[in-house]
């Protein structure tokens, strides 16, 4: 690969030009060269990264820091130990959601980017989880807390601090600017000078930063720099399409965006390799992918949005056709690059990134199921003045399954179950949110109090409700959770489920969402079958004469037929990881 720093020279002159980049670059190298010289890292954040880098034993839990909690214990130290108790041996690796000082959206109003929320815990205790997990830290370096210092500074006529935010006229013409949300894009603020309007993406208490600023740039890099030195081996850049904004374009996947993502990647390429990006961008899919630009010089992660929606219709309509077409279309640029394959997070089911893939019709038939659930359905501002689904506000369990029907809980927890395999088996790392370990449903006390939808999706607990839940025999909590361990330490002891390793999907008919992982028909692959219907089927497949299959989750061993035909049959909603020996 190419010297970072002339990278990082190439990425500052593109976007400021010759005579501003050039000197935002020896700043940066000062900056860097600092930071090498007085911040020792783990072995692991200097190694190279390389395919290698990522492996099947890579799974990372979704959490908030917060997520249990108990009388007098910091709830850091409280997710430490639900971690080695309850869950001992899941996952890998843990995205802890923004665990700094906030003032709204659940954290992602940031107040102080460099300090642990007091409520929480401390560094030490975010340090002491990062040298036992992979630790994913968010960087929220699109916006910044209304009661952060700098933008306090920018309310009381700080000079100079005005030039991280965005100040727009409101009569400017902004129709073209592509809105995630229905609030408005300016905010009015008073400030010394009189009233001022800012650009607000997201909500009035979430304040866009200004990159057109090199200083704010380089403050940012200092930040991703600490992230680092504290142990986070990801580092999740949070909406990070709208980074750069250009008035008379969509300020959405602007070039100067991805520059500056390139920045980032070879800023950490020169002195923590093993450290790697993972972009957030809840968008259509070609615009998600390029953010991993050449394959060597962006993004090592990317989000994998559409899989969300797409697994869901698959299940709604007991017909896989969309998600196997669409799956048999995904291959990241490079082995050293990754899908980040997920179904649940703290934030909806984003409907988007199925543009294109499924009809109008169809998207608005899974918002009829959420809101037949028990969910909600947000929607978004669209230029022309209408609006449109942008994500439904449902738990993963609950979007699947009515939770006011009379279906069988066992049923339930079946199809639950196999739309958790079918991420697990994709090409790429998969993350499970914490809720999905547990089948959790929607949090309908939570919303009462809020008043907003995401509420529905994420629940916290009491340490000493959640392991009464577990061991209640007439929960399911329990239950999932073993299911999900079973299917989540099957898959990290399989080598063809590491993220690199070859991916094809077979043609077995509508109902089955087939994979083989691994070199097709050699020893070692895995070949793995989800029925999406609710009814058994019997699954033909050719193995070739001599082929032997073991199943991953029961150990049996099937034998295919003399002409090396094997016929696997699957109940509804079943699931069968099959090793070929």
């Amino acid at each position: 690969m190419d010297d970072p720093h002339v990278r990082m020279r190439d990425h500052l002159a593109a976007i400021y030009g010759p005579e501003v980049g050039a000197s935002t670059a020896a700043q940066l190298a000062t900056m860097l060269a600092t930071f090498a010289a007085s911040r020792p890292l783990p072995a692991a954040s200097r190694q190279p990264s390389t395919a290698d880098r990522l492996t099947q034993d890579d799974v990372i839990l979704i959490t908030y820091g917060d997520q249990v909690r108990e009388p007098g214990r910091p709830p850091l130290q409280s997710l430490s130990e639900l971690l080695d108790g309850p869950f001992a041996g899941i996952v890998g690796g843990v995205h802890i959601l923004p665990f700094y000082p906030y003032t709204s959206d659940d954290g992602f109003s940031v107040v102080d980017y460099l300090a642990v929320d007091p409520a929480l815990g401390a560094w030490e205790d975010v340090e002491r989880l990062a040298g036992s997990y992979r630790l994913m830290f968010d960087a929220v370096v699109n916006h910044v807390s209304a009661s952060s210092q700098w933008f306090r500074d920018f309310l009381a006529g700080v000079p100079g601090a005005e030039r991280r935010f965005h100040i727009v006229d409101p009569s400017t013409d902004l129709r073209a600017v592509t809105r995630p949300r229905t609030t408005p894009l300016l905010t009015p603020f008073e400030t010394p000078g009189g009233t001022r309007y800012v650009w607000t993406t997201f909500s009035a208490d979430q304040i866009d930063l200004n990159y057109g600023s090199p200083e704010l740039l380089l403050e940012m890099t200092a930040v991703l720099l600490e992230y680092v030195a504290r142990g986070a081996g990801l580092i999740r850049l949070d909406a990070i399409g709208y980074l750069w904004k250009e008035i008379g374009t969509r300020c959405i996947h602007l070039p100067q965006a991805h520059r500056v993502v390139q920045l980032w990647r070879a800023s950490l390429d020169a002195v923590a390799p093993g450290v790697l990006l993972i972009t957030e961008t809840n968008v259509p899919h070609a615009d998600n992918i390029s953010y991993f630009g050449d394959g060597t010089n962006e993004a090592q992660l990317v989000y994998q949005f559409p899989l969300a929606p797409l697994v869901l219709h698959a299940f709604a309509t007991g017909d896989a056709t969309r998600l196997s077409g669409w799956a048999t279309g995904l291959e990241p640029p490079s082995p050293a690059t990754a899908f980040f394959n997920f179904l649940a997070s703290h934030d909806g089911i984003g409907v988007v990134p199925a543009t294109g893939i499924l009809t109008a019709d169809e998207v608005a038939g899974l918002c009829a199921q959420v809101e037949r659930h028990g969910g909600r359905v947000s929607y978004k501002n669209n230029p022309d003045g209408s609006q449109s689904p942008y994500e439904l506000n449902c738990t993963w369990f609950d979007a699947l399954s009515d939770p006011a029907s009379a279906e069988p809980r066992e049923r339930q927890v079946d199809r639950f179950v196999c739309s958790q395999a079918i991420m697990l088996a994709l090409q790429g790392v998969p993350g499970v949110y914490v809720h999905s370990l547990l089948g959790s449903g929607n949090n309908h006390a939570g919303f009462t109090e809020t008043g907003r939808a995401r509420t529905l999706n994420r629940e916290k607990w009491e340490r000493a409700e959640l392991e009464a839940r577990l061991a209640d025999p007439a929960r399911r909590e329990g239950a999932v959770l073993r299911r999900m361990a079973d299917l989540i330490r099957a898959r990290r002891r399989e080598p063809a489920f590491h993220p690199a390793a070859p991916q094809r999907v077979l043609d077995l008919g509508p109902a089955l969402f087939a994979i083989e992982r691994g070199a097709p028909g050699a020893s070692g692959s895995v070949l793995c079958l989800h029925n999406v219907a609710g009814a058994p089927r019997v699954v033909h497949y050719t193995a070739g004469p001599g082929a032997a299959f073991t199943e991953l989750l029961s150990g049996e061993t099937l034998a295919v037929a003399p002409d090396g035909s094997l016929a696997v049959e699957l109940p509804a909603y079943g699931v069968r990881w099959l090793r070929r020996a």
